[in-house]
């Protein structure tokens, strides 16, 4: 089957918010967080508040940061967002407490489905259950819940589900041992 872009259409997702409030996240996206120029870290906490995203206490996040829609985003309470990191949430992304996003880890919740002609658009949310570790340079794939202290090691990807306490590596990311509970 041959792609045919001039047919896509995407009319039917709806991204949150109206234009104004989208555009000027995007302004404050670019100046606040995709940037190593403002170490701030309570102030861009409030600016993802006043933009719709759910923050809990204790909430680090590092410089160039890329969020694509705020109001989409909920972080549960001492999680980190490393440097570079890219939440691409089109749809819900939900990150639990205690988790951590290392170094130009990936967060995506959309992709194309090339069976089709007019490569569509598919949006799935994205759950990461608390103490999640997607170490640097991870990619996680839409509808994919990284369950309770799951760990997707450096330079992975999946785009299915983590077990609980578990280690994952590769792409496609493959459970490479369990992890104990202390």
């Amino acid at each position: 089957m041959q792609t045919k872009l001039s047919t896509y259409n995407n009319d039917w997702y709806q991204p949150p918010g109206n234009r104004i409030t989208r555009a000027l996240w995007y302004v404050c996206n670019a100046i606040v967080f995709n940037t190593a120029f403002f170490p701030f870290n309570n102030l861009k906490i409030l600016l993802l508040k006043c933009f719709g995203a759910q923050i809990e206490t204790g909430v680090v996040i590092k410089p160039k940061v890329n969020i694509k829609y705020p109001k989409n985003l909920t972080i549960g309470a001492h999680s980190w967002i490393g440097e570079g990191v890219w939440i691409d949430n089109l749809s819900k992304v939900h990150i639990g407490k205690n988790c951590c996003l290392s170094q130009g880890a990936m967060l995506l919740c959309g992709n194309h489905n090339y069976k089709q002609h007019s490569f569509d658009l598919i949006t799935k949310p994205i759950h990461l259950e608390d103490g999640v570790w997607i170490a640097a340079k991870s990619m996680v794939g839409p509808g994919v819940t990284c369950k309770s202290h799951a760990i997707l090691s450096a330079y992975s990807f999946t785009s299915k589900d983590l077990d609980s306490y578990s280690i994952y590596a590769g792409n496609p990311a493959k459970k490479i041992k369990e992890r104990g509970i202390d």
